[in-house]
């Protein structure tokens, strides 16, 4: 909110217009492709405004988060339940760096506030394994504050037949740093299926895999976009995340030179 003393009402968008030209990509009409368009999309535009509003109000705006809600749809049957299933995964990722701190790690989508169930959970109720779920190393956009990481999660799925299907953005180019900071890392799919993986066509968009017992899937979401020059970070911190194995040393010593 870039006044947050004024309660949001009617009247603090009344200033406001909103202009959708037919065609664009805010007024798609069939059979253009719609999907994903409230958790993606949104995302898209939430972007914009952030990127916009960096030069104007420097201290109050965050470099880009996320910004994909991780969409990823698994059914099926369970042989041994005896009953059709339909597993929904929303994914956190890393917000943006900002004027006084580092980005959250692993927040949950900015657009509707959608939590990630608990792995636990998501195994009881499905035929599936989690062998990892940790954050994404060195997805952060690197800056004097740098992005938040992502999550890397990857499950197997342990009987019967599956169809997978994912809508992620940021397959290509991640989350937009601000004023000198570096974006922040991809969204990355992989599909392992009898012992061989591959990358989705539109890499993080897909729809209708096969799955069998034994395949497995993997998901790497976005770390959120760094803030200001990385030359001008703290020496204490970038040490610290080496540490800690959010970036390699590899990786350390070419996005900040220590």
């Amino acid at each position: 909110h870039v006044f947050p003393d004024v309660p949001i009402n009617a009247g603090t968008f009344e200033p406001l217009r909103i202009v959708e030209p037919e065609g664009t990509f805010l007024y798609a009409k069939y059979p253009r492709p719609v999907s994903g368009c409230a958790a993606e999309v949104s995302q898209r535009i939430a972007e914009a405004v952030f990127a916009a509003l960096v030069p104007a109000l420097p201290d109050r705006v965050t470099a880009s988060p996320a910004g994909t809600s991780g969409n990823f749809g698994l059914g099926g049957h369970d042989p041994i339940k005896g009953r059709d299933y339909v597993m929904y995964q929303i994914s956190g990722g890393g917000y943006g760096g900002n004027a006084d701190h580092d980005g959250l790690s692993n927040g949950c989508s900015t657009i509707g506030i959608s939590k990630a169930p608990p792995v636990e959970i998501m195994e009881q109720a499905f035929p599936i394994l989690y062998h990892r779920y940790a954050l994404h190393e060195g997805s952060a956009g690197a800056g004097q504050h740098r992005g938040g990481f992502g999550l890397d999660y990857e499950i197997e799925l342990l009987r019967g037949q599956a169809r997978a299907s994912f809508v992620m953005d940021h397959g290509r180019t991640g989350p937009q740093g601000a004023l000198g900071g570096q974006d922040g890392g991809v969204n990355r799919v992989e599909v392992t299926r009898d012992g061989v993986t591959s990358v989705p066509e539109h890499l993080s968009k897909a729809q209708d895999i096969a799955l069998s017992a034994g395949d497995r899937v993997r998901v790497r979401t976005p770390g959120g976009g760094g803030y200001g020059s990385p030359a001008d970070r703290d020496p204490a911190l970038i040490d610290e995340d080496v540490r800690l194995g959010r970036y390699s040393a590899e990786q350390s010593r070419q996005l900040f030179g220590r």
